[in-house]
């Protein structure tokens, strides 16, 4: 027998409904929605979509990035709606839904890739941005896709240890290793302003490099984010994006297996959470038409650390694109942890 549940009070300013009040809810009965938001039939009109794509048969090693939506959602519950650092209300200076999962082939790779296309394109009807939870690093093929037929090509900033410019494995086009090449050989790329962030590890030969640049991308290694600092990357990030669309894609591994163990191709030597977070902040005012955050497998995630780490990517991505609040326009959610 199912029980009748009510509607949980949310926190609202003018025509935007935001997360559930959590002076009312304890944040653990919360929905099991990104950042406790709601879902479509909640809201009229929408800015930004979250959706799900628990899709990770492109792995080559640890598989397990399928669960990885869910588990995001799941930490974002203790995102509060106001973030001082970027002086935004990310769910309440713009309208945020979670749309929920976009179903893939788990068996399938070229149809699990039409599915996420479909559904992008879908998405993108209802909402002008779309925030992506993956699933593993292949769903950014098919996302481009749907957002190169509304923007043209597209500048990708990406957040990385590993290049995913690679040509194949095990004679396979398609892989979380490959989207970025499939991406630009189909002309979805601008090549004058697309860039790595956070490259580093081995790779199979000079000439990766090489050819990861003839396809347009500028790699910022973290060898050089040690020289040049958080706001030396900054610089040379918006110095190359410009005013270009930019879809923005982190794979989570871009972190330090410290930061961010539960991921399936962990690297040494990455990124701090705060370094990533405030890169990511000041990704404010540029052209973003949307974004995803890859690679987490809570299957070696502990503590949900990686989930957490995660959850805050997209707090800070959803802030960097919420409008900034008038005085006196935001509404007191300052009771309550």
């Amino acid at each position: 027998m199912s029980l009748p549940l009510p509607s949980q009070p949310r926190v609202r300013l003018d025509q935007v409904v935001g997360q559930v009040d959590f002076t009312q809810v304890p944040r653990f009965a919360g929905p099991t929605t990104f950042a406790s938001l709601p879902r479509p039939h909640e809201t009229g009109d929408l800015d930004v979509a979250v959706v799900g794509v628990p899709f990770d048969a492109g792995v080559s090693y640890r598989p397990g990035a399928r669960f990885g939506p869910q588990h995001i959602r799941i930490s974002s519950r203790l995102l509060r709606p106001y973030n001082p650092e970027a002086d935004a209300w990310p769910f309440l200076g713009q309208q945020v839904v979670d749309l929920g999962d976009i179903a893939a082939h788990p068996y399938d790779i070229p149809a699990a890739i039409t599915a996420v296309e479909d559904g992008t394109r879908a998405v993108l009807d209802r909402a002008g941005k779309l925030l992506v939870l993956g699933g593993d690093h292949t769903i950014a093929l098919p996302v481009l896709r749907a957002l190169h037929a509304q923007h043209g090509p597209i500048s990708v900033l990406h957040f990385d240890a590993h290049l995913d410019t690679w040509d194949t494995y095990f004679n396979s086009p398609y892989l979380h290793g490959t989207p970025f090449r499939r991406a630009a050989e189909e002309g979805l790329l601008d090549p004058e302003g697309c860039m790595h962030v956070g490259i580093r590890g081995g790779l199979y030969g000079p000439g990766d490099m090489k050819q990861d640049r003839a396809l347009g991308f500028v790699p910022i290694r973290c060898e050089e984010i040690e020289d040049i600092g958080v706001r030396g990357t900054i610089e040379r990030m918006r110095a190359r994006l410009q005013d270009r669309p930019v879809y923005i894609s982190v794979d989570i591994d871009v972190l330090d297996p410290a930061f961010a163990p539960g991921t399936g191709t962990p690297e040494s030597g990455g990124l701090t959470s705060r370094e990533l977070l405030m890169m990511l902040r000041a990704t404010s005012g540029l052209n973003v038409v949307g974004a995803d955050i890859v690679e987490v497998a809570p299957a070696y995630d502990h503590a949900e650390i990686t989930g957490v780490a995660a959850a805050h990517v997209g707090y800070e991505l959803l802030s960097a694109w919420a409008p900034k609040p008038t005085p006196g326009q935001a509404p007191d959610t300052t009771r309550g942890a």
